[in-house]
């Protein structure tokens, strides 16, 4: 680990405070008003208020939402742009260049789960309004997830060397997995494990239209839609995380480096999900990006001990696939929105 403590001590503070405003910890305990203001916007409306999208107050709360969404994803991108120049001064240009290459790597395998959000959401049918709500609990498990993951990763490639090929081999069998997977267009809750084991230790009804991830009903404590939806989420953050982090390890090994860059990918995946939510469906290039990214990533890791690809070269191919697949998909939404035209 790092021996330099004031970084880690920086990036606590630097997360701790950004953080907090953007759940909105300090404005709880700061301004009752504006809470209270807050709750009477969504409890004083009917449930046809809340679930009509084509209601009023409704479309102002998504409106607000995603001028929030923007405004954070400009801010996390931002901070990890001036962390890591804050790593340039502190750690060298190496470790600045791994920094940039893990989290643009992580965010860019990152947008994979969004998806499964999107999935989530519209098979539990929960409202837009309520999305950052149940995103806003998941980012703090999500993050002690990853820190456990990226302990266990980076000790098993200390003591095993070998683990560094198991690492690349199971990227690889990812993306050929990523590549025959069908799209799935809702989630089989009768047969999903996540509902399963969260059965085992409360009831569930989904047919209840409340912001509560419990709500009791003759006295009897119910898991609403949110729980569920915020379980799923999880346990696919679990899976997804094990398949990322080995190729966020092909890039560094160091643990400030790989848990710094995990997190602020982390930390800007929800504001950036409560963003692009409604035009994800026009990523056409996409999988096929992710897709390379893993062959590239885990390729990289099986021929380790013969080539030592140097960090520079691998950002930019990470960038290059990236844009290719961006400008590819403008290309194509241009293309579709000329022949709509021409029909017309």
């Amino acid at each position: 680990m790092s021996n330099d403590y004031a970084l880690w001590i920086l990036f606590g503070i630097f997360v701790g405070i950004a953080l907090s405003i953007d759940l909105g910890l300090f404005e709880k305990f700061k301004n009752i008003i504006i809470k209270q203001k807050e709750k009477n916007t969504i409890h004083n409306h009917t449930q046809q208020d809340i679930f009509d999208s084509n209601h009023e107050s409704f479309q102002k709360l998504q409106q607000q939402q995603t001028r929030d969404a923007l405004k954070w994803t400009i801010v996390w991108i931002s901070l990890a742009g001036i962390f890591a120049v804050i790593v340039f001064f502190n750690m060298g240009y190496e470790k600045m260049l791994e920094f940039v290459t893990a989290y643009t790597l992580e965010k860019s395998l990152s947008v994979d789960n969004m998806f499964i959000f999107l999935l989530v959401f519209s098979t539990l049918s929960i409202p837009y309004i309520y999305q950052h709500r149940i995103l806003s609990v998941g980012i703090l498990s999500a993050i002690v997830f990853r820190i456990l993951l990226v302990l266990v990763g980076v000790s098993l490639l200390e003591s095993f060397h070998w683990m560094i090929y198991v690492f690349g081999g199971l990227l690889i069998l990812t993306a050929i997995r990523l590549l025959f997977q069908k799209k799935e267009k809702k989630i089989d809750l009768e047969k999903n494990i996540a509902i399963r084991m969260l059965k085992v230790f409360v009831p569930i009804k989904l047919n209840i239209n409340s912001n509560k991830f419990l709500i009791k009903q003759k006295g009897i404590l119910y898991a609403t839609p949110l729980l569920v939806a915020l379980v799923i989420i999880e346990l696919a953050d679990i899976l997804f995380a094990i398949d990322s982090i080995p190729a966020v390890l092909a890039i560094s090994s160091d643990y400030f480096i790989v848990i710094t860059s995990n997190i602020f990918a982390i930390l800007g995946l929800r504001s950036l999900y409560l963003l692009l939510s409604g035009i994800m469906e026009k990523f056409y290039y996409l999988k096929p990006a992710l897709v390379l990214l893993l062959f590239f990533i885990g390729i990289k890791m099986l021929i380790s001990e013969v080539y030592k690809m140097p960090v520079l070269i691998s950002l930019i191919i990470i960038f290059v696939i990236l844009s290719s697949a961006i400008i590819l998909s403008l290309v194509k939404i241009k293309q579709k929105r000329n022949s709509t035209i021409r029909k017309e």
